[in-house]
């Protein structure tokens, strides 16, 4: 019987496109990026969910003003098996903006079918991965299967702005939710060939910077103190910190720490005014060997530095602080059991790394429950065109799928 649910997912094709469809044209951004939150998407995943017999659907809500129903909701799934012990599946509903919808060849919020790939904003980044687990869960219900495993599907908020209304709110305000023995697989990272299994993450830090000077007219730079040559001095003093801190750790790739000024906010709207106040940010990929607070330390004698120089006044908050936790272990059962799937399943040879990128595996491993990353990507996340391979997101719900049964762990 369980191999009757690998059968029907390889019939699922139209079911994929249909999902995405849906989830693409529900711009789920954070109040962060400029938008009103998760909540329309979630309230069409319950419903969507509605038709399911066997499955128990709940909305965590953390409060966030901010929003115009006033929470953040994350969307807990469960569906019973033989055991208590439970895989977690877990992706987030939220995405990031478009960027320059100059550079995009179809509407980010239409979904656009090209043969094997879907186009759209949110498509890999984290429709593929919470589509993959929802064709599981339409699998099983069809087949009526009870697993040996059971199934938890979690689709939490806020993971593209830091996770405190997302993950972080789930674990502290219902930690009951997660057993010791439960296994927690996030495919929110993956490589074009499903074989690298993420078991350790950076240590991040964004970085807010307010330089303030004196605004003048541009005729009579001498009356002012300009602050966009100030935040430029201070953009290229904040390279010198790759150097100070230079470790190399060969788990991750790259593997350094990464100190990548992104965003910047704009300053005065006419060409014909100096600007007096700029802010920009700095996004940090740290190895887990440096403590963060002696990387803001370092950087703040660097504003110094720039202060004196430049007769400015220079602002640092942390937008974004997560310290690294211990990585997951390879011995983990999530990462056994995702092992013996993939050597099943596909016939590869794990291999475990560390990367820079932040998923909501921290959360997990600060709390000592071992949590693995896993899927196969195309590593579209983010960019315009962003898009997701239909055959991936079908070969990701099968390996899913070998987890919940120990007779699918067999080589026949």
């Amino acid at each position: 019987m369980p191999h009757r649910i690998l059968n029907i997912l390889d019939t699922s094709t139209k079911m994929i496109i249909d999902l995405q469809k849906n989830l693409v044209a529900i711009p789920a951004l954070g109040p962060t990026n400029g938008g009103a939150g998760e909540q329309d998407k979630v309230a069409w995943l319950v419903s969507y969910l509605d038709r399911f017999s066997d499955i128990t659907c709940e909305v965590i809500k953390a409060p966030d003003d901010r929003v115009p129903c006033g929470f953040r909701p994350s969307l807990v799934i469960r569906r019973p098996g033989q055991k208590k012990q439970t895989l977690w599946l877990i992706a987030h509903t939220d995405v990031v903006p478009t960027g320059d919808l100059g550079l995009w060849n179809t509407d980010p919020f239409t979904l656009h079918v090209d043969g094997d790939f879907l186009y759209g904003r949110g498509v890999e980044d984290n429709h593929q991965g919470m589509v993959s687990a929802l064709l599981v869960l339409e699998a099983l219900e069809e087949a009526g299967v009870t697993t040996d495993l059971s199934l938890g599907i979690l689709l939490v908020a806020d993971e593209e702005t830091g996770n405190a209304w997302g993950i972080e709110y789930v674990m502290r305000e219902h930690a009951h939710i997660f057993q010791s023995e439960d296994l927690i697989l996030i495919p929110d990272f993956g490589t074009e060939d499903g074989a690298s299994i993420e078991i350790a993450e950076k240590s991040v830090l964004w970085l807010k910077f307010l330089v303030q000077g004196q605004q003048c007219h541009a005729s009579t730079p001498e009356q002012g103190i300009n602050s966009l040559t100030a935040a430029s001095a201070l953009i290229l003093e904040l390279e010198k910190l790759k150097n100070t801190f230079d470790a190399h750790d060969p788990l991750f790739s790259p593997p350094i720490s990464t100190f990548v000024p992104t965003k910047k906010e704009a300053n005065v709207p006419n060409i014909n005014t100096m600007p007096g106040r700029d802010v920009f940010y700095l996004d940090c990929r740290i190895l887990p060997c440096y403590a963060l607070d002696s990387i803001e330390q370092t950087i703040l004698a660097l504003c110094a530095d720039i202060e004196q120089q430049r007769s400015v006044h220079i602002s640092m908050s942390v937008v974004v602080k997560e310290q690294a936790a211990a990585p997951t272990a390879p011995s983990a059962p999530i990462v056994t059991r995702l092992t013996k799937a993939l050597e099943v399943e596909r016939g590869v040879s794990a291999r475990y790394i560390g990367i820079g990128g932040g998923t909501v595996a921290a959360s997990f491993r600060k709390r000592n429950l071992p949590a693995a990353c896993w899927a196969t990507l195309l590593h579209t996340a983010h960019q315009p065109n962003e898009h997701s391979s239909i055959t991936n997101t079908l070969a990701d719900a099968r390996v899913f799928a070998r987890l919940l049964f120990d007779d699918l762990l067999e080589k026949v």
